[in-house]
């Protein structure tokens, strides 16, 4: 029976366990978004202790898609240098390790990049959020490459995978979205139009990373707001992710944050992960609450995820991946 501490071949990369320490922000950049000693030692301090996967922090691919002061960047040739680093030392640590891209679209606000942000409609993300503007149709194919340059940048960097956030509501998320894509061209209106800005991203970067590193989807399977995105679309959603060049599914929620009513204990997530599993033949990584190694391994062994994305208890003891290994190998 698969459990844990099973090792895990995605595509090319092979993962010594199921663990995974998904990506959170450590706010540890330059103000250029470029990756300091203290990015090297946080996250080398993590592999050390026996994660499978690290999946680094999200890295914006345009300046308009900053979404915080201090966060990573991608976005330029100048990045790949101190990422190297970067995957040197957690590759030497024992761990494979990815990097999530992102725009961060109307969720970000003119404070943080100094102009208007952007969206696929005019239409805030909340009440608190700056009113984004429309993207034109004619800046949709340089978005597009924005996301494939990063990856070919991560790529060069020798990261084993490259995740998409399309979840919490960023970017991609924002054009699936209902709530948020309101459009009357081909990337708006139909579940088929607001999908079409993702499935062509997917299909940009898994044609710039070329045939050896593998593409994660970080998903948002429920918006968690009336209206928006929910299981059936996310249901409807992943095979085509999975035919646009995806090799694994990371399942979160939230245009707001990962955090949603309704959902609550470890691995809350699980039954969106459960059922996006029933309907792709690729490995589902899922996230939400996971705080021990009991209720880690039990979601493997119940078949409801191939990888299990432990957060905060990671960020808040580095040495959780030994202890979950200790407990779990007795």
């Amino acid at each position: 029976m698969l459990h844990l501490l099973s090792p895990l071949s995605v595509r090319n990369t092979h993962l010594k366990n199921r663990i995974v320490m998904p990506p959170m922000a450590s706010n540890s950049g330059t103000l250029e978004g470029m990756a300091t000693e203290a990015t090297f030692e946080y996250y080398q301090e993590r592999a050390e202790q026996g994660v499978g996967l690290i999946i680094v922090e999200h890295t914006y691919v345009l300046e308009s898609g900053k979404y915080r002061e201090r966060q990573l960047g991608i976005y330029s040739d100048d990045h790949v240098g101190p990422l190297r680093e970067l995957v040197h030392r957690i590759h030497a640590a024992g761990a494979a390790v990815g990097i999530q891209i992102t725009h961060s679209g109307a969720a970000t606000r003119s404070s943080t990049i100094g102009r208007k942000p952007l969206g696929p409609s005019a239409i805030p993300l909340s009440p608190d959020h700056d009113l984004p503007a429309e993207i034109a149709p004619s800046s949709i194919p340089s978005l597009i490459e924005a996301f494939a340059s990063a990856a070919r940048r991560a790529a060069a960097a020798g990261f084993d995978m490259v995740e998409l956030h399309g979840a919490h509501g960023y970017l991609l998320n924002q054009f699936f979205s209902p709530l948020t894509n309101i459009r009357s061209d081909e990337y708006g209106g139909s579940r088929e139009g607001r999908l079409r800005f993702p499935l062509e991203t997917v299909e940009a970067v898994r044609s710039a990373v070329g045939p050896n590193i593998a593409v994660f989807y970080r998903l948002g399977a429920d918006d968690g707001v009336p209206g928006g995105l929910t299981v059936n679309d996310a249901c409807w959603a992943a095979p085509q992710l999975a035919r646009a060049g995806v090799d694994a599914i990371d399942v979160s929620g939230g245009l707001g944050g990962s955090s949603l009513p309704g959902y609550s204990g470890e691995g809350y997530f699980a039954p969106l992960s459960e059922a996006i599993k029933g309907v792709v033949n690729l490995p589902v990584m899922v996230t939400g609450g996971v705080t021990t190694p009991q209720a880690a391994d039990l979601l493997v062994r119940q078949g409801k995820a191939d990888l299990v994305g432990v957060g905060r208890a990671l960020l808040a003891d580095s040495g959780w991946a030994a202890r979950a290994i200790q407990v779990l190998s007795g």
